[in-house]
């Protein structure tokens, strides 16, 4: 089956795509990682936000969040990148970065990309030239690493 990547601005979601994303953050983030935490931090409706969507079907199978570099103090951030447990494994993760990437190029030019990894990640995120920006520090108890790109 075919998947249909969609990058929307806050604005344009609709209430069953936000439904569904925030639903699968929750079962990634909170459920599966077991990581009490405020993932609807206040930033998913501000400025120019924009989510990108992996749907097959009627199903989010993966997301990723993009925070515009006016509310982030210069960088564009990526956050919140997860794949659905049960879409794993069929080389969407990297599809996720390069869609985001060029989401972020398009929406923002030439400016730099931040994200905070899981430490565990690095490498996997350098595959798509990220570099490390910072030391390593615990967020919900899981080692990050700030990482930038460009």
């Amino acid at each position: 089956m075919a998947i249909d990547w969609i990058c929307k601005h806050h604005s344009d979601i609709g209430k069953e795509q936000l439904y569904a994303i925030l639903q699968l953050r929750t079962e990634v983030f909170v459920v599966e990682q077991k990581c009490a935490y405020q993932d609807v931090d206040g930033q998913d409706l501000e400025g120019d936000t924009c989510h990108l969507m992996a749907w097959e079907d009627d199903k989010l199978l993966a997301y990723l969040r993009l925070l515009d570099p006016q509310s982030q103090g210069g960088d564009v951030v990526i956050g919140r990148v997860l794949i659905a447990a049960d879409a794993r494994g069929r080389g969407l993760g990297h599809e996720l970065m390069e869609q985001g990437l060029k989401y972020a190029e398009e929406f923002w030019p030439e400016v730099p990309v931040y994200l905070s990894a899981q430490a565990h990640l690095q490498d996997y995120y350098g595959r798509h030239g990220f570099k490390v920006a910072g030391v390593e520090y615990l967020e919900d108890d899981i080692p990050h690493i700030g990482m930038r790109r460009g």
